[in-house]
């Protein structure tokens, strides 16, 4: 390049510029004027009357010896194994000889300031210490029009601004024709700027282009990728990999994004490349830039460092559940492998290609990818507990928790914060069954919590007194949920005889009969979170409201790994009934999409309804399992006061609970609250609680049920 600026600086002084002029580039006198007016057109300002051929073929010769060194210097570099940045930019790239010596002249005051003083002489403007495309032309380009057709090096679809390795600025004393449109200035007359990123590159330390900071990563890949994160498709696509034309595009979609990059790491280490993570929807959503922008600045980052990129948060470009046109060939004229990811599949359309596409899901990964990463996170050394009580409580969570690596991941690290918490001795600081449960549903979906109201189990089995057949319909239940890996995946039973892995449950009986307290005992045993969702506000009077209601809870249940359990369904099913005009017949669709979304949750849901006999058979034979609770008789009902009957209260000798049981027929729920009233007027009067206490609170109770109370069933005995 110096020899180019030494024949320029000499064909200027010829044409009788004097370098010493104090005011050069300041003014243009007459006589400028008149040479000026002389030259040829296309011959820019270094024209000279007689141009010394001896002196050119001098140039020609150095310009010739120059080659043969930079040849000389890349074989020798290649030799070595070290690969040129130069090089590597124009292999990269396809740029032709003429756009790297552009882009040299660009790079060049970058590299030593003495260039902004050279450039300021040749363009006879001390100000303009930036190359313009006309003083590139001057040094590239032989004098006359024919120059003019290296124009198109500099129009937006050539490979040096369509890939931003320059950027045109126009000048910056372009005149306004008003407030808002300014003269366009003409092509000659524009700046060129190398991008700040393309300049640390090339000075040995990448640093992303100013847009993308914050939001692109580059790593070096595992030399082994962890078998927990490798499902069985990824394995078969990973044994098709190969850096051969035309390389795939990879389409990755699905729950689980850590997955995705795990399969993203995995490419690149067949490869033997980089990987270049950049997060799109940061990107588009934090800063405002378009997608166009943002792919086109990624991908231009990826050649430069030779990485495999991920454009995660792909659904952001989506338009009509596919990638526009524009992006698509942005995408498919990539040389490189390349993988977008997101969490809507998507198909490609509408513009030609020539590179096949791969597409990946990667959901919610299965019990047993589950079972697996448990295993990774938690250590196989049994660091964490017990070896032999680790693989149970790992199988139960992966049975019982749909999460994704990313959760699990967070899951045992919080696990591991709660143990570190507890001040006992080093065996104590091991994690326990309830840590590791109490993780993995903090770690659930929160957001249900905006929907419903969650319930903290209170209850065990030994708080509840059903007859023997309802409590074993509830142990079943449990073991239902526990055996699903087994019975669905391990058995294979989910490919063709069972459509879900739901479990459909109705609780029917009298109001407090132990239908709340056997959801909440169901939820304890299971480790699961429990929310309850009053189906009175949910139904509406409104046409097609139940339905979004009902669509929006189970939405945000999808991730919760909770139990729903549906109270006061008799809102519902009270409506199910024979049609007889156009809203009995959308209260039927209601029930009907209930029972649907259930079918359809992975979880557990529960309904509980006071009133078996609102339900017809076609309803109840889709559910599960139906399990009825019986108004408790007097053997029962004394249990229940036995067993609700706190230790601590101060009582009197002469309670007598049988006598309460066999004369008041009260349900389990009407027992506590006399329980409770009782409590309460014994602390008023400071003394112990007696059988004039319990007897007060169960007239309220029965008063309060709208029942007849009579003064004789009142006595004491």
């Amino acid at each position: 390049m110096d020899v180019r600026l030494q024949r320029a600086i000499h064909l200027w002084q010829q044409a009788g510029r004097d370098p010493d002029d104090a005011f050069r580039g300041l003014y243009i006198s007459d006589d400028q004027v008149e040479e000026l007016l002389s030259h040829p057109p296309g011959t820019g300002r270094h024209h000279a009357a007689q141009v010394n051929n001896e002196a050119d073929a001098a140039y020609r010769e150095a310009m010739g010896q120059l080659d043969d060194v930079i040849e000389q210097l890349e074989a020798t570099a290649h030799q070595a194994g070290h690969r040129l940045p130069l090089v590597h930019l124009r292999e990269a790239f396809e740029l032709s000889p003429f756009e790297i010596e552009v882009l040299l002249i660009a790079i060049a005051p970058s590299i030593d300031l003495r260039y902004e003083r050279l450039y300021g002489y040749l363009q006879d403007d001390v100000t303009k210490k930036r190359p313009t495309v006309n003083l590139v032309l001057d040094l590239l380009a032989e004098p006359g029009l024919g120059r003019l057709a290296s124009l198109h090096a500099f129009e937006s679809a050539a490979p040096l601004v369509r890939h931003r390795l320059l950027e045109l600025q126009p000048p910056p004393d372009a005149r306004q024709t008003s407030s808002t449109r300014p003269v366009a200035a003409p092509l000659l007359a524009h700046r060129l700027q190398v991008d700040e990123s393309l300049l640390h590159w090339l000075f040995g330390s990448y640093r992303p282009h100013t847009e993308l900071l914050g939001a692109l990563s580059v790593h070096q890949t595992p030399q082994r990728i962890p078998e927990a994160f490798l499902s069985t498709e990824l394995t078969e696509t990973l044994d098709l990999v190969t850096d051969t034309t035309p390389t795939p595009l990879y389409i990755f979609h699905g729950a689980d994004a850590d997955l995705q990059l795990a399969g993203a790491a995995a490419i690149a280490q067949r490869l033997g490349r980089l990987l270049m993570i950049v997060d799109l929807e940061h990107l588009t959503s934090k800063r405002e830039l378009s997608p166009a922008r943002a792919v086109e600045l990624a991908l231009r980052d990826a050649r430069l460092v030779d990485a495999l990129p991920i454009l995660t948060g792909w659904d952001v470009c989506l338009v009509e559940e596919t990638t526009p046109p524009d992006l698509l060939y942005t995408l498919t004229t990539f040389p490189g492998p390349a993988i977008v990811a997101g969490h809507t599949p998507w198909t490609p359309k509408g513009t030609p290609r020539k590179r096949p596409m791969v597409s990946l899901a990667f959901p919610v990964p299965s019990y047993t990818q589950r079972r697996r990463l448990w295993d990774h996170y938690l250590g196989q050394d049994g660091q964490d507990g017990s070896p032999g009580l680790l693989r149970e409580v790992i199988n139960d969570l992966a049975g019982q928790f749909s999460l994704t690596s990313g959760q699990i991941r967070d899951a045992v690290a919080s696990a591991r914060d709660s143990a570190m918490l507890r001040r006992s001795s080093d065996a104590g600081r091991q994690l326990t069954q309830d840590e590791l449960f109490a993780a993995a549903r903090a770690h659930s979906n929160p957001r249900l919590a905006r929907l419903a109201d969650k319930i903290t189990p209170r209850f065990t089995w030994n708080d509840i007194i059903l007859p023997s057949d309802q409590l074993t319909q509830l142990h079943e239940i449990v073991d239902t949920v526990r055996g699903r890996p087994q019975v669905l995946d391990a058995w294979g039973l989910a490919e063709k005889l069972v459509s879900s892995r739901g479990v459909t449950v109705l609780f029917s009986g009298p109001p407090g009969t132990g239908k709340t307290m056997a959801a909440q005992i169901i939820a304890g045993a299971l480790g699961l979170d429990l929310y309850r969702i009053d189906l009175s506000t949910v139904v509406s009077k409104y046409i097609g409201e139940t339905e979004k209601n009902i669509e929006r809870i189970f939405s945000e249940a999808e991730a919760s790994n909770a139990i729903l359990f549906f109270d006061e369904a008799d809102a519902l099913f009270g409506k199910r009934s024979e049609v007889r005009d156009s809203h009995d017949r959308y209260a039927n669709i209601e029930v009907s999409y209930l029972l649907q979304r259930m079918e359809a949750y992975d979880g557990v849901t529960i309904l509980a309804t006071n009133l078996r006999g609102n339900l017809d058979e076609a309803f109840t034979r889709r559910l599960q399992f139906a399990v009825g609770f019986p108004f408790p008789e007097a053997e029962e009902r004394l249990h229940m006061w036995r067993t609700l009957f706190p230790p601590e209260i101060p009582r009197a000798p002469d309670i007598d609970l049988e006598l309460l049981a066999e004369r008041f027929r009260l349900s389990g729920g009407g027992i506590r609250n006399v329980l409770v009233s009782a409590a309460y007027l014994a602390a008023a009067d400071g003394e112990k609680l007696t059988m004039e206490h319990l007897l007060h609170g169960t007239r309220r109770e029965l008063q309060k049920m709208g029942r007849l109370v009579r003064d004789e069933d009142m006595a004491p005995s």
